[in-house]
């Protein structure tokens, strides 16, 4: 059995060694199993690139307010990238140059931030941090390598909850050619939802008011790549690679094919030390997984995937039914064998937890207040009136979080990979890059973050992005403050 085994130190990951080509088209790969047009009812579309160079992916793109249908005869007055639901599948190789010729088209200043990637600073997309707003008929350039194979997201930070809600988001592949998976029929499959009512007009931001903010709001049609339950046409025992982002702003997806084994090769960083397998895997809202499935099943019948119910807190599962997500159809072609796949592992040497600085991360809900309002808070205090906490640029910190409030969070670090450890100071197993870790209700958390390069103020929040905005953010300020003083803020004083 062929061994396939990648190395690399947090948090600079080995590129390939092949030429890389920056390309808005698929990478090849072995002969398909699959039928002519399989995945046409999913397909993302594709920008298109604007430089010759192989090695530079230059794109336009423009958020504007655009009709998209999400099934026949359903349509929403969406908030878009390029006019499309979601936006375009922007995919490229490890080591390639990504630029972005941005234009805001709507009546809302917005930015767009990379999740996941180690973009400087001062592409990172946080208003008022790392860049301005771009207003209404502005533009704004991003251009930055893609250093770290992986699937990755971009959305905007400027009211995120809204807009993203709203429909602006999008996937961002970054292709290894030579990571030996060894499947040759892949999706990109981005996870969301959205709500509206029936002439198409899209549900306030703020309903629900402050009861809405603690739940985290969920928009009652689930999409899966823009669609309402798409269709997949494909041979039973045919193994697929699915790459799979949650960009909803509040739902997770406990992902179900009739428990048939899911086996998980990588996350939010590429490819995890070795493959899980299991019937169901959970994406928390900004996580990514990297699955292979083999859907098997009786030649001509067909197999839901569903998003089984999931506890993240009050709410998440009382009244609430299984989400159907997409259908398998089986063609009429007799079931193809079984063969093993590569055995795929990747060889991480996180930095050493021994001497690293404490940094304790209290995450609260206190009772509503006199007024009525309710505000998350990280150490006492929500973001609005929060300090950066403080880290040299080169020092390894190891976060101590404490969820104890009644909600999951998705806690999530801009600009940097961590990874999670248990109560021994030991990572968990398998390793894996992480920049989104859920943190259950009433649990604790360990990740250990090396700040070794690209100073700078870095944001950090929970994923459920009206808990974000409800005050579960703050910021790291890296290295020395640029023409400010911070304090680290450890408690609410």
């Amino acid at each position: 059995m062929l061994k396939i085994v990648r190395s690399c130190r947090v948090p600079v990951l080995v590129l390939a060694a092949l030429a890389s080509t920056a390309l808005a088209r698929p990478v090849a790969a072995q002969t398909s199993l699959q039928p002519a047009n399989w995945d046409s009812g999913m397909t993302l579309r594709l920008p298109e690139d604007l430089n010759p160079d192989p090695r530079i992916l230059e794109i336009n793109m423009e958020a504007r307010l655009a009709e998209v249908e999400v099934e026949p005869g359903l349509r929403v007055k969406a908030w878009t990238y390029d006019g499309g639901l979601p936006g375009p599948l922007i995919r490229a190789k490890v080591g390639d140059r990504l630029i972005v010729h941005f234009t805001n088209r709507l009546q809302e200043p917005t930015t767009i931030h990379w999740h996941g990637v180690r973009v400087p600073i001062e592409m990172d997309g946080v208003p008022g941090i790392s860049q301005d707003e771009v207003k209404q008929g502005e533009s704004f350039t991003y251009d930055f390598e893609l250093r770290d194979a992986g699937l990755y997201w971009y959305h905007p930070h400027v009211m995120s909850a809204a807009q993203v809600g709203f429909g602006l988001y999008g996937a961002l592949q970054v292709d290894d050619p030579d990571d030996g998976v060894g499947v040759a029929d892949s999706l990109t499959l981005v996870l969301s939802d959205i709500g509206f009512d029936k002439r198409g007009d899209l549900e306030p931001a703020d309903s629900g008011g402050p009861a809405g903010m603690v739940f985290g709001r969920e928009g009652q049609h689930v999409l899966v790549n823009g669609r309402r339950k798409p269709v997949l046409t494909v041979r039973s025992g045919a193994p697929q690679r699915w790459r799979i982002v949650n960009t909803a702003k509040s739902r997770f997806f406990l992902i179900d094919m009739d428990g048939q084994p899911i086996t998980t090769i990588g996350t939010d960083g590429g490819l995890q030390e070795r493959p899980t397998t299991e019937g169901t895997v959970l994406v928390t809202s900004g996580e990514r997984v990297d699955v292979i499935v083999t859907p098997t099943g009786t030649p001509g019948s067909t197999l839901i995937v569903r998003a089984m119910l999931y506890n993240r807190g009050y709410g998440s599962v009382q009244y609430r039914d299984v989400e159907e997500l997409f259908t398998i159809k089986f063609t009429n072609e007799p079931t193809l064998p079984k063969k093993p796949l590569p055995t795929i592992a990747r060889t991480l040497t996180p930095v050493p937890a021994a001497g690293a600085t404490r940094v304790p991360v209290v995450l609260t809900l206190p009772p509503q207040g006199p007024d009525g309002k309710s505000e998350f808070r990280v150490n006492g205090v929500p973001f609005w009136e929060a300090k950066p906490f403080l880290a040299k640029l080169g020092e390894v910190q190891l976060w101590e979080i404490n969820n104890d409030t009644d909600w999951d969070h998705p806690f999530h670090l801009h600009g940097f990979f961590f990874m999670a450890l248990d109560e021994k100071d030991q990572p968990i197993r398998p390793m894996a890059w992480k920049d989104t870790i859920n943190i259950p209700m009433k649990t604790k958390a360990r990740i250990l973050i090396d700040f070794n390069e690209r100073p700078g103020e870095w944001m950090f929040h929970c994923h459920i992005l009206d808990h974000a905005e409800g005050g579960l953010m703050g910021t790291v300020q890296v290295g020395p403050p640029s023409g400010k003083s911070h304090t680290h803020r450890t408690g609410g004083e």
